[in-house]
């Protein structure tokens, strides 16, 4: 199908040589967006506000090569553009456990997006940024990231589609994306409804129930969108919108999720009614999902992938903040460690945005943590870089997805817990657990456990 172009983008798209009016590497990354136009079979294009790029990512020798077309080109974005996480931590280098030469194949990386215009954020959770810094409701734009994308979709009710590497940033020199995927209302109804309001209200309310939903979600519907219902308009709330955070990074993980519905919390699904668009699935068909506390308790204990990981076994290393940890989680953090110290036995790391630790630092709660034997990683992520010392022993994460990907990504044993579980296990040098809690027993009022 061809796609109908206006003349300020056939001027961007030039001729076959790249001669467009603003330079060979614009006209690169229109043929780009042209063509992925038409593969996902859209009439036209869409103007965008906004782009998240994850290509910043050091993946070898050819991420680098196309950054610096780009660059050689002429290339700069055109719409407000934040950079996903690196392959560096440029605030503390100290920590890479790599060779020189991707050190240095990566920083040339992440100097080639600045120089193309993009804010140095490096951080997989733009969304984690004041208002007026984040998307709205209907905005269009090209988000990169799996957890990103589910977040822009779902929580903001921004309108992206499941962008990778060098769309992401073709879109943002454009300014431009197909019309067609997540763009459009008819492809963002739900047809799988997930019900979670048999669960025990201590288990919803608190913090490690989310990723395992998000696990479960995302195994039972692929790439489908679900509407979940059930979960408590509590979570709406900015101070807890990392729960859905680690829902939808959760999700994108064990599925192909680009967004989820949750009915009275999220904007597009005030009612499970506007969240399917009329067509509800029946409650007793194949498209409608009850989730119960057993579930969840299977759910967590797949999650754990370690041999010998249960309680009493020994920890070497605690992993938080994937997706990065928002200002509110460093607070949990800092309380529940509050007038205690890590055992020396196990390494704790924290990753997290530039902007987040600066916040959390003006609240006085960084220094305490590094005190207490907690480092921070900011601008990229300990599964996909060697930052993590001991690969040996058992590593522990709040997180679904490190508990997900860690294993294959960079050969540990994994095993799954709340944050308040990590904190315990890594003061106590071995693993703790509760296990109250999911038999709802427990009270987790506090969000914590």
């Amino acid at each position: 199908m061809a796609v109908s172009l206006s003349d300020h983008e056939k001027a961007l798209l030039g001729d076959s040589q790249g001669d467009g009016v603003a330079g060979a590497g614009t006209a690169l990354a229109m043929r780009l967006v042209v063509r992925l136009a038409e593969a996902m079979g859209a009439r036209s294009l869409l103007a965008i506000t906004g782009a998240h790029i994850d290509s910043c990512l050091y993946h070898g020798r050819s991420s680098l090569d196309f950054a610096e077309r780009m660059v050689a080109g002429g290339a700069e974005v055109v719409v407000p553009t934040t950079l996903n996480v690196s392959s560096l931590d440029l605030l503390h280098p100290e920590l890479f456990r790599g060779d020189e030469e991707t050190r240095r194949d990566a920083k040339a990386l992440m100097d080639a997006y600045v120089a193309m215009g993009c804010e140095p954020t490096w951080t997989c959770a733009p969304y984690q940024r004041p208002d007026d810094r984040r998307p709205g409701l209907g905005d269009h734009v090209a988000w990169a990231e799996s957890n990103a994308i589910v977040f822009a979709n779902s929580v903001l009710g921004a309108r992206t589609h499941r962008y990778g590497d060098f769309i992401d940033i073709a879109a943002a020199v454009t300014g431009r994306v197909p019309d067609a995927g997540l763009h459009r209302s008819e492809n963002r109804v739900a047809t799988i409804v997930i019900d979670v309001s048999g669960l025990p209200a201590e288990l919803l309310a608190s913090d490690v129930v989310y990723p395992v939903i998000g696990f479960l979600v995302g195994r039972r519907c692929g790439s489908s969108i679900p509407a979940i219902i059930g979960l408590p308009d509590t979570v709406a709330a900015r101070e807890r919108e990392h729960n859905l955070k680690a829902l939808g990074a959760a999700a994108a993980s064990s599925g192909s999720l680009a967004m989820f519905h949750a009915v009275g919390v999220t904007p597009e699904a005030p009612t499970l009614e506007a969240a399917c668009g009329g067509a509800v699935p029946p409650a007793d068909g194949e498209h409608h999902h009850r989730v119960t506390a057993a579930d969840c308790h299977r759910a967590r204990d797949e999650l754990s992938v370690a041999v010998g990981g249960e309680p009493g076994r020994p920890l070497s290393t605690v992993s938080l903040g994937t997706p990065h940890y928002s200002v509110a989680e460093i607070g949990v953090l800092a309380g529940l460690l509050a007038g205690r110290s890590v055992d020396p036995s196990v390494d704790v790391y924290v990753s997290t945005g530039r902007e987040v630790l600066t916040e959390a630092g003006l609240r006085g709660w960084v220094d305490p943590l590094v005190a207490a034997g907690i480092t921070f990683v900011t601008d990229t992520c300990t599964y996909i870089t060697p930052i993590v010392r001991n690969t040996e022993g058992l590593a522990m994460t709040d997180s679904a997805k490190w508990a997900y990907y860690a294993p294959g990504n960079i050969g540990v044993d994994v095993v799954f817990g709340s944050i308040r579980e990590c904190v315990e296990s890594a003061v106590a040098g071995r693993i703790v657990r509760d296990e109250a809690l999911w038999s709802g027993a427990a009270d987790g009022a506090d969000g914590r456990r």
